[in-house]
């Protein structure tokens, strides 16, 4: 069984109207699919955001992005946006797909949408792939390569990349705490937290400061393409939400799903990857790496600790209150309300730390 990540069966109520997609291409971007090629859509299975297809003409492949279904959250999921983020990291970033076209005519398959390049790899959820196995020393490696392509995105000269208009770093922590305290208040449902000490203490700790780098947003593991091997990283996925802004914030919203093998043991049964197993790096080690690429200081790391776990847990608690007001069926959302309430149990155990 080969390791490369594999699109399956569409899920039900995810459809994309296949022929009202081929004619859009016929017509505005033909070399997808000529006129005598048919176009076969499969889905990817990871990812609780936007959206991710196989498109298969002949034997090309490609990959189409596009909103969830029901979504009222439209910033975090502009595609015009995302388009433009890869188009920009063309050529200055190595680690971009390619993107190919984008379609704000949301009549061709329901919503706007962008299609990439198809990088082959791996991408590693929550357990390694079957069949494939993860030395100590591999898993070491693993954890300095995927801090040092962070590192390297954080450390791309912004003006060199046209993105200089993709976000206002002034103010940018200050925005952050407060923007996501609105929205865990306007998530929430009756059986998580309030949380409303852990935000006053996020809002009493802002730090005065400004840094100005070109921000992914959601880097982690399951973002990342490895080759067959996993000997290097080949690719980093979902630009959704990239912006300029808070590298540090950027990092600690990485080790957010960074569960390591002494955590607690709800941290270990909602961890998203197998960031646990044996030479593995600790987040202190992840975060002594980051200080030694970037040169960043990082005065008060358990603010930035406390914010990379709570921004998580509103993102959680968004999707959770979708699938709870009945505006999305997919079954994987029905156990992110406990996740969000161990979330919020960790970053109490972080505030008491410090």
């Amino acid at each position: 069984m080969t390791a490369i990540d594999q699109a399956q069966t569409i899920r039900e109520g995810e459809d994309i109207d296949a022929a009202g997609l081929t004619a859009w291409c016929r017509e505005h971007a033909p070399t997808l699919v000529p006129a005598s090629g048919d176009m076969i859509i499969r889905q990817f299975p990871g990812g609780a955001s936007n959206l991710t297809y196989l498109l298969k003409v002949d034997d090309r492949e490609y990959v189409l992005r596009r909103p969830p279904f029901g979504s009222q959250v439209k910033s975090a999921h502009d595609m015009g946006r995302e388009y433009g983020v890869l188009s920009r990291l063309d050529g200055v970033y190595d680690y971009g797909p390619t993107p190919i076209v984008h379609c704000t005519d949301e009549d061709v398959i329901g919503a706007e949408f962008y299609v990439m390049e198809r990088l082959r790899g791996v991408i590693l959820r929550r357990d390694l792939p079957e069949d494939v196995s993860l030395s100590p020393a591999a898993a070491t490696r693993m954890c300095e390569q995927l801090l040092d392509v962070q590192a390297a995105l954080h450390t791309t000269d912004v003006d060199a990349a046209g993105m200089a208009d993709f976000g206002k770093p002034e103010g940018y922590i200050e925005r952050q705490i407060t923007g996501w305290n609105k929205r865990y208040r306007n998530a929430r449902t009756d059986d998580v937290p309030d949380c409303e000490a852990l935000m006053q203490w996020l809002e009493a700790r802002i730090p005065d400061v400004t840094r100005r780098a070109i921000i992914h947003n959601d880097y982690k593991l399951d973002n990342v393409v490895f080759d067959e091997s996993l000997n290097d990283i080949i690719g980093v996925l979902d630009w959704e939400m990239a912006t300029l802004g808070d590298p540090v914030m950027d990092f600690a919203c990485s080790m957010a799903y960074w569960v390591q093998a002494d955590d607690p043991q709800p941290m270990l049964d909602i961890r998203m990857g197998p960031t646990h197993l044996p030479g593995m790096l600790t987040r202190d080690e992840m975060l002594a790496r980051y200080r030694d690429k970037t040169g960043h200081a990082i005065e008060d790391w358990p603010f930035y600790q406390v914010f990379g776990l709570f921004r998580l847990a509103v993102i959680l608690q968004q999707i959770y209150k979708r699938y709870v007001e009945g505006k999305t069926a997919d079954k994987r959302f029905a156990s992110f309300g406990h996740a969000v309430n161990v979330l919020h149990d960790q970053c109490e155990r972080v505030i008491d730390a410090a």
